[in-house]
Order: C-alpha cells, then structure tokens, then sequence
C-alpha cells in the first residue's frame, strides 16, 4: 500500500499574522520586513503585495518602488512563535505524526488515517478549515507519495489550496515544473543544469547516468534525480521532543461579553486539552486562560492543581478558575479564549482522583 504523506504551508504567514492581529490591513498590500529607507529586506508579503512582484529576500527599497502604497511593518518573531506553536499544537492533535520542519510548514504522515487519494482530500480539507476556524490562519496542503511530491503539490494551488497527486502520477505531475521548483536544487545547481540545457523537472529525471555524472556531484546527483521521479524514501520524522505545552483556542466572529458563554466556550477547549493530554499519555499541573480583547491587548491567567492530573472535570475547573481570575482583572467583551496546561508530566506520575465520599 503507497504511503500517504502531505506537506502544509501556512500562506504568507507572518504577513496573515499581521492582517489577523490588525484587521485594518485586510485587502492592503502588506510588507513585513526591514526599513524601507535603509538596507532591510522582505521577509514575506501579503498576496495583494505579490502582485507588483514583491517577493522574500527583495530589498524592501525595492519593494516600496514598486508599490508606493504598501504598508511596512517590522517582523515581530515572538508573536509569529507563539501563533505558529498554535498552529502546529492544533495539528498535531489532528494527525498521526507531524515533522515541523519550518515556523510555518511541517509534513503529515496519514498513511494510518487515509491511504486513497480521495480520502487523502477529504481529511486535508477538513484539516484546512479546523485550521482556519480555529486559529483564523489559511493554509495550503500538497500531498503524495512521498515528501518531495508533497511539498511541491503544496505550492501548487496557493492560497488555500489542496493538491493530491494520486499514487503512480508523480513524475508526470513533476515533469513540467521549473527545475528551481524541486527541493535541493538552488540558483547554483540550477544556474548548471540550465547552461546544460535542462528547464523542468521531466529534463533531470530523464537524464542517463553518463550525463547526470557530467553535470553534478554523484553525491547529490542521483537523489536529486531520484527526487525528480517521484521517488524519495525519507519518511515523516516527529521531534523525539514532547510538546512542553498543549492548547487550544477559538477565535469569536463577534466579540462575546457575556461570562457564562465564555465559561462554555472554556469548558469545551479544556475538553479537547484533556483528549490530547489522555493520547499523548501525559497529565498537566497547570491550566492557563489567554484572552484577547477587542484592542487586541492579551492577558493570562493560570491555576495549579496539587499534583498533575488528566482528569477531565479537574481541568474544566481549573480552566475555569483561570479564566474567573482574567475576568476579574479585565471583563469582556473578549475576542479569543484559550485554554493550554503545562507542568507536563508522564502518566505513571498522574494522581489519582480523590475517592467518592463513604
């Protein structure tokens, strides 16, 4: 049975966290990155900016050139950590294995909960939008049989795209796309297969062993021919490191101001905590409450339990002792709840729930 591995890339992400924590640049042509009066450089850009043909790693001077209107904003790398461990919090509960391999992209191994291409869509749609609802951010999935077909298809349809490459169609879905398009081929390889007179991927994955010796080092040649076929071994490899957190948030359509519906919502996201906490073997010593406000100004709010548990009603009363010490402190209306625990300690170590009363 092929194996079923999807890559997902956050679209433009540092760009969408931007849009998401300021809704006034939603539509705009957006940049983030250095100065545009000194020697910055674009670290990424919205779509509406990709349209002039701005692009990472431009000279942010060059940028402002060619959109005048664009609005700069400096990368802000701990915002960006902490709305990306969201992120990847969220999918890891979602799938049977995850390789983070980047702030905002990783690859999903769902050879256990798919293995047809049909089921493949199917899952990652569904995916896409528990992303999207749940953390407000789009992302794009390419999958396949391998990993380099996987992180290709994924820029294939961008933004918000899902691309299945169905089991035997890979080197004719790869055939055609630029040489630069393959992993492991920079301006310096491809600057020599091109004077060779290669363009696309079909050209390397046709070449004889003679040829391919010519151009490249057999080092890396025949991987990259190989990868140029469809073919690449390399399985999903999820960090031997536990999370040291697991979460969950909501973000609302309209702000909630009223407590009981936010102590609803916070019930619920402490049930799904505790279903992660239970797969993952694990219990928690501490449960936090973040709330965002409509001024987008963020608080939290945490409780502790004597000993680390994986109760489902200690973790609903903890969150909501969490979240009565916010609402105290500042009361609604609210724009995003959350609920994670921390203080994560292996399952022999839980206590035991206290014994009903004689």
């Amino acid at each position: 049975m092929p194996r079923v591995v999807a890559h997902m890339d956050l679209d433009a992400f540092f760009a969408a966290v931007e849009v998401l924590d300021d809704p006034s640049l939603a539509g705009r042509p957006l940049v983030v990155g250095g100065d545009p009066d000194g020697r910055g450089v674009v670290s990424t850009a919205s779509y509406e900016a990709r349209q002039f043909g701005i692009r990472s790693a431009m000279p942010a001077a060059e940028a402002r050139r060619r959109c005048p209107d664009a609005v700069f904003v400096r990368p802000d790398m701990p915002r960006y950590r902490e709305r990306s461990r969201q992120v990847w919090d969220l999918v890891r509960g979602e799938v049977p294995a995850l390789e983070q391999v980047g702030i905002d992209e990783g690859y999903l191994d769902l050879y256990r909960a798919v293995w047809t291409s049909g089921g493949a869509r199917r899952f990652l749609e569904r995916l896409q939008q528990t992303v999207r609802r749940e953390t407000g951010l789009a992302a794009s999935f390419g999958c396949g049989s391998c990993k380099t077909v996987a992180k290709i298809a994924s820029d294939a349809d961008k933004p918000c795209g899902v691309v299945v490459v169905p089991s035997g169609h890979e080197a004719a879905f790869l055939a055609l796309r630029p040489l630069r398009a393959l992993p492991g081929i920079g301006p310096v390889t491809e600057q020599r297969l091109t004077k060779a007179g290669l363009g696309t991927i079909g050209d390397l994955a046709a070449l004889d062993d003679d040829r391919l010796r010519a151009m490249l080092p057999a080092s890396h040649a025949f991987e990259l021919r190989d990868r140029a076929r469809g073919v690449d071994p390399r399985e999903v490899d999820p960090s031997s490191s536990p999370a040291v957190t697991i979460g969950h948030e909501r973000t609302f359509t309209d702000d909630i101001d009223d407590p009981e519906v936010l102590a609803s919502h916070a019930e619920r996201l402490a049930v799904r905590v505790t279903e992660r906490l239970r797969r993952d073997g694990r219990g928690a010593g501490t449960v936090t409450v973040k709330l965002r406000y409509p001024d987008f100004q963020i608080q939290s709010r945490a409780a502790s339990a004597e000993m680390a548990t994986d109760d489902e009603a200690e973790i609903i009363r903890l969150a909501q002792v969490a979240l009565g010490r916010a609402l105290a402190d500042r009361p609604p209306p609210v724009r995003l709840l959350g609920v994670s625990v921390t203080r994560l300690v292996p399952g022999a170590q839980l206590s035991l729930p206290p014994a009903p009363p004689a």
